[in-house]
């Protein structure tokens, strides 16, 4: 066992960690699940408590530019209490929920090159220190994955992915940032669009998806924007529902590019749009004219097949510069420094 970080707020001497997460990637709202390893210093501590973040790393936008920093969006306190002799080793097992709205980092097994980790802090004898940082692997849940196979059918294709600090107004969006997938358009809709940017924000009883279309302009028009927010069950996904998922979201987007006449501005330094909630399949919808919402993230994560998202489909590399950022991430918070924001 190779212990990470001994407590630096204690020098030399002082307890280590080391957390182990479970194997395999885990889904928006379900059970996180790990064991804590501690090995005592050269003497007696009390450990006060144990705790775990969970950290991303997001995109700000200001003004003409970005900035990236480190949020923590979740902690759980998953033990404490308790004395640690020098020397002696004890494992404290966890298992905690994530999120509802906790992004995907990956798809069919290929990194979108978004980064999140989990982060566990133990308190010794007053002082604190976060000691070990842990990437954290998250799959799509049914639902999502089933909207990306039918984009994937439609022929769309997977540009990147990143995340952006702000709220997308009239949802009932919690986290302090939201995911965007952006994609490449498939040929029945390249004359009306140059690209799709797809967030999921999942709760208990049902999936939201927010469509943004960057549209093409016509000969005596500028192009501009167009967001829908739609609205799916979590059973839709399962193995006795009927949906075609394919008709659905094709519906979905021709309803999107249709939309011509503009109901709201959105908030693009903030991250903040107009919207509401629809209901079962539901929508609402609106077209902005003042720009993009937002530019590339970490830059090209995959480059997809020609098929697009489905069947196997986003097989391809990750990008040199993404393999670094999520080095860089994981390598420099492990020493402890908080970098950019924290929530």
């Amino acid at each position: 066992m190779v212990f990470k970080r001994l407590l630096g707020s204690l020098g030399v001497g002082g307890p280590a960690v080391d957390t182990v997460l479970d194997p395999g990637p885990v889904t928006p709202g379900g059970p996180l699940g790990g064991q804590v390893h501690l090995r005592g210093g050269d003497s007696d501590f009390t450990i006060e408590h144990i705790t775990l973040e969970l950290v991303a790393r997001v995109e700000a936008e200001h003004g003409e530019g970005e900035s990236e920093g480190t949020v923590v969006f979740d902690r759980h306190v998953v033990g404490g209490g308790f004395r640690l002799g020098a020397g002696e080793q004890r494992t404290v097992p966890f298992s905690v929920p994530l999120p509802w709205e906790t992004p995907v980092t990956e798809l069919y097994g290929q990194g979108l090159g978004v980064v999140l980790g989990v982060r566990t802090e133990l308190g010794v004898a007053g002082a604190r220190d976060k000691g070990d940082l842990d990437p954290l692997a998250v799959r799509p849940l049914p639902a999502q994955e089933a909207v990306l196979e039918a984009l994937g059918q439609l022929g769309f294709g997977f540009r990147s992915a990143d995340l952006e600090l702000g709220r997308i107004g009239g949802t009932a969006q919690r986290l302090p940032f939201y995911q965007e997938i952006e994609l490449s358009p498939g040929p029945r809709y390249a004359h009306q669009v140059n690209e799709l940017e797809v967030t999921f924000l999942a709760g208990p009883g049902g999936l939201d998806v927010v469509l943004e279309a960057d549209k093409r302009g016509g000969f005596l028009s500028a192009g501009h924007d167009a967001l829908s927010l739609f609205s799916v069950g979590h059973h839709d996904a399962g193995y006795a529902g009927h949906t075609d998922w394919t008709a659905l979201v094709d519906g979905w987007i021709r309803e999107l590019l249709d939309r011509r006449a503009a109901h709201g501005h959105g908030d693009h330094h903030a991250g903040h749009h107009d919207g509401h909630h629809g209901g079962h399949h539901g929508h609402h919808g609106y077209d902005e004219h003042d720009g993009h919402r937002s530019g590339p993230g970490m830059g090209t994560a995959i480059a997809a097949g020609a098929a697009g998202l489905a069947v196997g489909v986003v097989g391809g590399m990750v990008a040199a510069e993404v393999v670094d950022e999520v080095g860089d991430f994981f390598e420099g918070d492990d020493e402890g420094d908080d970098e950019g924001w924290e929530d």
